[in-house]
């Protein structure tokens, strides 16, 4: 068995502007002490003020439920670097688990808002940063195993996470012809708080026990395990190194390969 990745990729990005969603936690917080390490700068936003304040990296704090402050925080972070090469749209919230009739009109709408919609605002201003360097650029977007195939009970998010990967391959072909690369990640079943989270509200709406729900999702992997946050901030990495360079309008799966979710 190999062991779980904990540490960063290491290569070359001196230099290199890089803003992050949703970047003072879990993956986003891994990726940006990855793309530092790695000798990036990096401007990050997050809902949380309490993890803001632990987080060493700059920062504002923004709603990406709401359209102005995408906005507002891809100026803030290219005023403060002074362009940018870079841009993570790693914003997203579990949204409700309930059948389709249960879901209530604001759940859903939040879901959309910060799922899909925050990162089409994250690009719209982005876009001409990126374009403003004459060296191209890359825009990694988080998308989920739930983007390519049905997740039962998680109706809003899996819709938004399909549309995550319309909205990287037709931003790849827009851009493609200036050099600005466009690629989704999609996570699997990430260790940590959030998939233990979504796997008690499954096991509960369902009946069914913890560890016979985690068992049977673990089960529709082929390497029969969780990935790392790590794990996933290490291919924004190399996306966004010159052994990236030609690779864009990807669905890239980090899962283990998943086969179903259930």
């Amino acid at each position: 068995m190999i062991d779980a990745c904990t540490t960063p990729l290491t290569v070359d990005l001196t230099g290199l502007r890089v803003a992050i969603s949703a970047g003072a936690g879990g993956i986003g917080r891994v990726m940006a002490d990855g793309f530092a390490a790695c000798g990036a700068r990096v401007f990050l936003c997050d809902v949380d003020a309490e993890m803001l304040a632990a987080c060493p990296h700059p920062n504002m704090r923004a709603d990406m439920a709401d359209a102005p402050a995408c906005e507002d925080f891809v100026n803030a972070a290219v005023a403060h670097l002074g362009g940018l090469d870079v841009m993570v749209n790693n914003a997203g919230i579990a949204g409700p688990t309930a059948r389709v009739e249960d879901v209530r009109t604001e759940d859903l709408e939040r879901t959309m808002a910060i799922d899909i919609e925050s990162f089409f605002h994250c690009a719209r201003r982005a876009v001409p940063a990126l374009r403003a360097t004459g060296k191209g650029g890359a825009i990694i977007n988080l998308s989920s195993a739930a983007g390519r195939f049905g997740f039962p009970l998680r109706s809003p998010y899996a819709a938004a996470k399909w549309g995550v990967i319309g909205f990287t391959k037709s931003l790849a072909i827009e851009l493609g012809p200036e050099g600005i690369r466009v690629n989704a990640i999609l996570p699997g079943l990430v260790a940590g708080d959030r998939i233990r989270r979504v796997i008690e509200a499954k096991a509960q709406a369902e009946g069914t026990p913890f560890r016979d729900k985690e068992a049977q999702l673990l089960a529709a992997n082929s390497l029969r395990t969780y990935v790392t946050q790590h794990d996933i901030a290490n291919m924004a990495l190399y996306l966004c190194s010159p052994f990236g360079r030609s690779i864009s309008g990807q669905a890239l799966a980090i899962d283990g390969d998943m086969q179903f979710l259930a």
